[in-house]
């Protein structure tokens, strides 16, 4: 505290860095993360009560808003806009995401403080004081373009020209690997470095890749772990040198899968979902259908355009091998919004739902083969799946080839094979210790599960904890 002119005390802002890692869960922190067990040992760790679904946007906007999915909106990482007709996956806009978020309530508190919002889901026109996330360009003949969104042009341009572009295809598709957190990671770094921002957030979703393409428990998966502690321990240490208070927290753990459920699939062959065939192959057409699922790892939204058909939906999706709750909007916190579908699908512990809905591969969309995150109606993880064998690595060189010189051309470097998937989200942990994890650099009085809701109120009360 400080004493000011008019004979008041002022609370100067404890500075927060909070650090999300992707897919980190409190089993994970031990001989494979000295860092990260160095900084539990030095705070405390918790297991976080995950929201319904753990998936990334949603647990980004329960973490920022202190609200649930069907208060903030965010139901999943994509919903079907029943006035559009249409499914939206992977939106950017900070005004999608409903109630006051965490910089908001900070500089209410703290009205010099500023802030920085790196790479969290929802950003983009978010009122920070810097923001920076993904945002490729789509040129006119169709060719996709690595690049950032900021508001803040001219410290983008400084930041780019200090570190170079931002590697994009290794921050989704076959290519993903640590190498785009290690960019965010430098990033954040130079933040640090400057001292301007006393709110830092910062995604670094490196470990989800390898964890989904061969299993979270894999060696491919805890040689990624570990080196995701080196990188991550030297941010953090960074952070505590320059006097900010750290919380590493994770938005969900992963689960090992074998089974891919195809929910529309059986929703088409007993009558429920429509297909337009048109010359690019068969196209989900969600406006003419009774009722469709949109997929995401181990939940689905169900949506129901025929109130008369809910009942047998649910009864048909309820005697679904792989599917172990079908819920309503009373028994889930993720329905009742009007982006939410009617119905919750949520898999076994060693099952995910996938996309596809075509009963004939002849018939398959021309997208099925390609890196399309917003053409699918659902999450698609084989997109971090190369073709096979030498032909598949050539036809990969030729399409980046193609790219960097400009010529248009698909995207179709993926195996689409579903089967191949090793690891998902976890949507229903059966221990604390399989869940969501949050890593606090300052001890608190408990180590017990905490809702992820409760973070915003825990994160606002430490800004105004005195310093020693």
């Amino acid at each position: 505290m400080v004493w000011i002119n008019d004979h008041r005390w002022r609370i100067i802002m404890r500075p927060q860095f909070i650090l999300n890692v992707a897919a980190l869960s409190p089993q994970e922190i031990g001989e494979h993360t000295p860092h990260l067990k160095a900084l539990a040992e030095q705070g405390t760790m918790s297991p976080l009560l995950v929201p319904d679904p753990a998936l990334t946007s949603v647990s980004h906007a329960t973490m920022l808003t202190g609200l649930l999915p069907k208060e903030h909106g965010i139901v999943a990482n994509g919903w079907y806009d029943r006035d559009y007709a249409r499914i939206l996956n992977w939106n950017r806009s900070d005004r999608l995401m409903q109630g006051e978020k965490l910089w908001e309530a900070s500089q209410a508190l703290f009205p010099e403080s500023k802030s920085a919002n790196l790479f969290w889901r929802f950003c983009t026109h978010a009122n920070c004081d810097f923001v920076l996330t993904e945002r490729p360009t789509y040129f006119a003949n169709g060719r996709k373009g690595a690049d950032v969104y900021s508001p803040q042009e001219n410290q983008k341009k400084r930041l780019i020209d200090r570190y170079g572009p931002f590697p994009f295809f290794n921050f989704w598709g076959p290519k993903a690997s640590l190498k785009s957190s290690e960019w965010i990671v430098n990033i954040a770094r130079d933040l640090i470095q400057s001292a301007e921002h006393q709110l830092i957030l910062c995604y670094a979703p490196g470990l989800d890749y390898d964890g989904q393409r061969f299993g979270p428990t894999s060696p491919q998966a805890l040689k990624t772990l570990k080196q995701g502690d080196a990188l991550f321990g030297v941010l953090i240490q960074e952070a505590l040198q320059a006097g900010y208070d750290v919380s590493v927290v994770s938005d969900y753990g992963f689960t090992t899968v074998h089974r891919p459920i195809f929910l529309n699939r059986i929703l088409r062959q007993h009558g429920y979902l429509s297909v337009e065939n048109a010359v690019n192959g068969e196209l989900l057409e969600p406006g003419a259908s009774q009722a469709f699922a949109v997929s995401d790892n181990q939940a689905a939204h169900i949506y129901i355009n025929d109130h008369d058909v809910l009942r047998k939906v649910k009864t048909l999706l309820e005697k679904t091998e792989g599917v172990a709750q079908v819920l309503e909007s009373s028994e889930s916190i993720a329905l009742g919004h009007a982006r939410s579908g009617q119905l919750l699908a949520i898999a076994e512990s060693d099952a995910w739902f996938a996309y596809p809905y075509w009963l004939d591969e002849t018939k398959a969309p021309d997208f099925v083969n390609c890196v399309d995150i917003f053409s699918k109606p659902g999450f698609d993880p084989c997109e971090m799946f190369l073709k096979p064998g030498l032909s598949g690595g050539l036809h990969v060189a030729k399409r980046f080839a193609q790219l960097k010189l400009g010529i248009r051309a698909p995207f179709d470097v993926i195996s689409p094979d579903p089967f191949a998937v090793r690891g998902a989200r976890n949507i229903r942990p059966k221990t604390p210790a399989e869940s969501a994890v949050w890593i606090s650099s300052w001890q608190r009085e408990s180590k017990q599960s905490i809702p992820m809701q409760d973070l915003k109120g825990l994160w606002l009360e430490q800004m105004q904890t005195p310093s020693n």
